[in-house]
């Protein structure tokens, strides 16, 4: 692997690993208090307390791998069904076009209000809920990002030369089409999953899905909003490691790209 590529992946593997590992890395159990309420950085809270005193440092540690695994989750259904409906919609234009005006109707909702509207009236709601939130409203840009790059390669003498040879749209699609397409889906994995875990902390801070006292970094946010002036860390904390991971991991991505696909994902 190019020293450039590892430089910019690594920091991505190091924070997923740690967000993982961090449950077992957490010094203090995440839901018993440990100082007073707000406490400043010091002694056995090296990031002070949270509103209740539990150490800001644990719970921080704790809260990062549910983000991850989710967020990783949606970007993976995402994309995966963006570029079998993208590549049919280029591959069947009749098909296409039923494709493209019902995520073009999907696209008029907001995406809060979309994340409310699901997972709200999603029976106990949860991560399910949120999860299946996040997807329906990320697949509609998605599919259409997949069909503007999946156009020309549809229309390439090759692919019509197998399609007037019989050959099945399952496997124009699959053997064909998508392997045309692995820069793209690569860069669009990378944007999916940005937005996902923006999805997901958002549904977090609204509390849409893990519900006090677990550990979330969202959810830690939220929770101690009110005393940001008593101990920044409280809420800095979180929000930093979520803005490093969204980075990092779209930086990687970006990174594993294949160079000869650089300039069609840059156009896009």
């Amino acid at each position: 692997m190019p020293t450039g590529v590892l430089l910019r992946t690594v920091p991505a593997l190091l924070l997923v690993l740690v967000a993982v590992a961090g449950p077992s890395l957490a010094p203090h159990a995440i839901d018993v208090p440990v100082v007073v309420p707000y406490a400043g950085p010091g002694g056995d809270a090296p990031l002070g307390g949270d509103q209740l005193g539990r150490d800001v440092l644990s719970r921080l540690l704790a809260g990062g791998r549910e983000l991850i695994v989710t967020s990783l989750l949606i970007a993976l259904v995402v994309t995966a069904l963006s570029a079998l409906l993208g590549t049919v919609a280029a591959l069947r234009p009749v098909v296409g076009r039923v494709i493209e005006r019902t995520a073009d109707v999907l696209m008029l909702l907001p995406a809060v209000l979309g994340i409310l509207l699901i997972a709200l009236s999603w029976p106990d709601g949860g991560r399910l809920a949120v999860v299946t939130a996040a997807v329906v409203m990320g697949v509609p840009y998605a599919v259409r990002l997949v069909t503007g790059a999946a156009a020309p390669i549809a229309a390439s003498g090759y692919i019509e030369a197998a399609a007037v040879g019989g050959e099945r749209l399952w496997h124009l699609a699959v053997r064909d089409v998508l392997p045309n397409l692995r820069a793209t889906l690569l860069a669009l994995f990378g944007l999916r999953f940005v937005a996902a875990v923006y999805i997901v902390a958002t549904a977090g801070f609204l509390q849409v899905g893990p519900q006090p006292p677990a550990a979330d970094w969202a959810l830690m946010i939220r929770e101690n909003a009110a005393g940001i002036v008593l101990n920044p860390w409280a809420v800095l904390a979180p929000s930093i490691a979520i803005g490093l991971l969204a980075m990092s991991v779209n930086l990687a991505a970006s990174a594993l790209i294949p160079r000869s696909g650089r300039k069609a994902v840059n156009t896009l």
